[in-house]
């Protein structure tokens, strides 16, 4: 059965953005743009919630229309308008680029959404992530780590937050970033 999985870059210090929302801290070079699109070619949907879905859909379902555009980044384009996607929004109307709008996140739906799938699932945002983690819909964690501490502003793990988790592989790029896989540690 397909993995869900959650996949994000994180500041050293343990930020997914800035307190103004930026992500232009993150150091995405080509080797690491190209291991982010080798992973997601080879998924079956992404995950969203409404914040993630409108962030992406802004700049993704024309970026490889740029001429200058680097080819991994107009790959990427490609990549995330042919995959099918879900936005969980209870505000969202409508949403374009293969995108179903769910109102709320149902452990059968996803189960459902899971069997059909083509590959992995692929969760986008810190904020649904909370909710399949309360639901423990998560099967794996893959953190970016970026070598940039950015002094405060929204962090991955909200307060509070608990989670056992089982290191099961590590990958160094040349930039300094290094992916972290986990899964959810099996009670004991």
């Amino acid at each position: 059965m397909h993995k869900i999985i959650f996949m994000m870059s994180v500041s050293l210090d343990g930020y997914f953005e800035t307190a103004g929302h930026s992500l232009a801290w993150q150091d995405i070079s080509e080797e690491l743009h190209t291991h982010f699109n080798e992973e997601l070619a080879a998924a079956g949907g992404l995950l969203n919630g409404r914040v993630s879905y409108e962030l992406m859909a802004r700049f993704w379902p024309t970026a490889d229309e740029d001429p200058a555009a680097p080819k991994v980044v107009a790959d990427y384009a490609r990549i995330w308008r042919d995959l099918p996607k879900v936005a969980y929004s209870r505000t969202l109307r409508e949403a374009g680029w293969g995108t179903t709008v769910v109102r709320e996140v149902v452990p059968a739906e996803v189960e459902a959404l899971r069997s059909a799938a083509a590959g992995d699932l692929f969760i986008g945002g810190p904020g649904l992530l909370r909710t399949f983690e309360r639901l423990g819909l998560v099967d794996e964690y893959r953190i970016y780590v970026h070598p940039t501490v950015i002094g405060g502003g929204n962090p991955l793990f909200a307060a509070g937050t608990a989670l056992r988790l089982e290191l099961t592989g590590t990958r160094a790029f040349a930039n300094g970033v290094v992916l972290l896989r986990y899964r959810p540690a099996q009670a004991e």
